[in-house]
């Protein structure tokens, strides 16, 4: 199939919330204690919250600026990308990467909304939690109908709010609820306990998938300090084998048949030995371990809940069988620094060469519509959906790569970037007072 006959939906991409996000979504008795935007004395701008400051990251929203800028420094709403934040130039950033539908994982919030978590004035946390979500739902994603898979932010710390607010947003046409990959971590019991049994039922009703990204626990995890930054960008996405494991052996998704995750930004290509592993396992051990599958192997198991995804993933794209073609969607990460944008179509092409156009539909668009209840098709016509169709609509987007600074080069001669780099240089950031 060539690139631009390609349908695309990506099921992993993230949004840098805008300023007045809360405007139209807090009563006025709230407004004055919601996160706001403050301009820093360094011209960089940081969410503010009940004391806390919250940046916008340089590597979450790199797209449009030289590779050479990455870096971790933080940023301004002038030196982002405009599609990073602005609905109208992300749908036009979509078009000219051809993908039809995305589903935008939160920036300041964190990925499971760990912000509210950790407010000690719950009901405020609640009001502001949900207030996000009613933004996503109705401004972000309804603002541009058929384009967005909407995605809510869980109650953490209350699990019968949790799938209150599960059903809530369901009514609203939200069926993706962004959780984490270790919730112990964060203070809360873990996957495996009946905690957390009232969302999981509420999640099962509504036909609610349940989005674990990586990083969702405990953020950047190096390996020593020493470590160049590139070991932790390198198993990243590998790391969400222990949060896949944990979901298989636990009693979870025997317990709740129609519950799906997915692992969102997990790749691929570990899978098919995850999958012989975790049989393996079975085989060898069950009888002391006394784990049960009712005559079906873990492997099963695995392929009837998990969703996954990849961003550029050959090896596992040749070995989608084995993954399991069914569980596979595709991801593009816009704009964070692993992304394929503007030349998505082109790259996944190359790793798609030489297998059927079924196979493609079903990685491409067809898993991600079914498992994330997306319907773009009842808002345009087919053929208007396709990589070519969506950049004759937008054909005046700018791709050329733009200065903004980037990060302070490192003192002395020239050597790879270290995890003590990296926390060094937040550790200043976060120093520095917001006002």
């Amino acid at each position: 199939m060539r690139p631009e006959d390609l349908i695309l939906v990506s099921v992993d991409d993230h949004v840098v919330e805008p300023p007045d996000l809360f405007e139209h979504h807090l009563t006025p008795e709230w407004k004055d204690r919601a996160p706001r935007v403050v301009r820093r004395k360094d011209g960089s701008d940081v969410w503010v919250f009940e004391g806390q400051q919250l940046l916008n990251i340089g590597l979450n929203a790199v797209a449009g600026r030289p590779p050479e800028e990455y870096g971790v420094e933080p940023t301004s709403f002038e030196q982002l990308r405009p599609g990073c934040y602005d609905l109208g130039e992300r749908v036009r950033d979509m078009n000219a990467n051809g993908v039809l539908g995305s589903l935008c994982f939160p920036s300041f919030p964190s990925f499971c909304g760990a912000l509210w978590a950790r407010t000690e004035d719950k009901r405020l946390a609640i009001t502001m939690l949900r207030a996000y979500n009613d933004w996503h739902i109705d401004e972000w994603c309804g603002g541009a109908p058929g384009r967005f898979i909407p995605l809510a932010l869980p109650v953490m710390w209350d699990a019968a709010a949790c799938a209150e607010e599960v059903r809530r947003v369901a009514r609203k046409g939200c069926h993706a609820l962004s959780f984490t990959e270790n919730p112990e971590k964060l203070g809360f019991p873990s996957l495996h306990d009946p905690y957390w049994d009232p969302v999981w039922q509420a999640c099962s009703d509504e036909g609610t998938i349940v989005c674990i990204h990586i990083g969702s626990a405990a953020g950047m995890q190096f390996t020593t300090m020493d470590s160049p930054v590139d070991v932790m960008i390198t198993v990243s996405p590998i790391s969400i084998v222990s949060c896949a494991a944990d979901l298989v052996w636990s009693q979870v998704l025997r317990r709740f048949p129609k519950l799906k995750f997915a692992l969102s930004e997990g790749g691929i290509g570990w899978i098919p030995y995850f999958l012989e592993r975790l049989d393996y396992v079975h085989r060898h051990h069950h009888r002391w371990t006394h784990q049960d599958f009712g005559g079906k192997k873990p492997s099963d198991l695995f392929r009837e809940h998990i969703v996954t995804c990849f961003i550029d993933d050959p090896v596992g794209v040749q070995l989608r069988h084995e993954v399991g073609i069914e569980t596979i969607t595709w991801e593009c990460d816009y704009p964070h620094s692993d992304t394929t944008w503007p030349t998505a179509p082109e790259q996944l092409a190359a790793s798609l060469g030489g297998i059927p156009d079924e196979d493609i539909a079903a990685i491409t668009w067809q898993n991600a519509v079914r498992e994330f209840r997306f319907d773009p098709f009842s808002h345009r016509p087919r053929e208007e959906c396709t990589v070519a169709a969506l950049r004759s609509e937008s054909p005046d987007v700018d791709l050329a790569l733009k200065s903004q600074g980037g990060q302070a080069p490192i003192e002395g001669e020239p050597r790879p970037v270290t995890a003590k780099d990296i926390t060094s240089q937040l550790a200043q950031i976060y120093a520095s007072p917001a006002e």
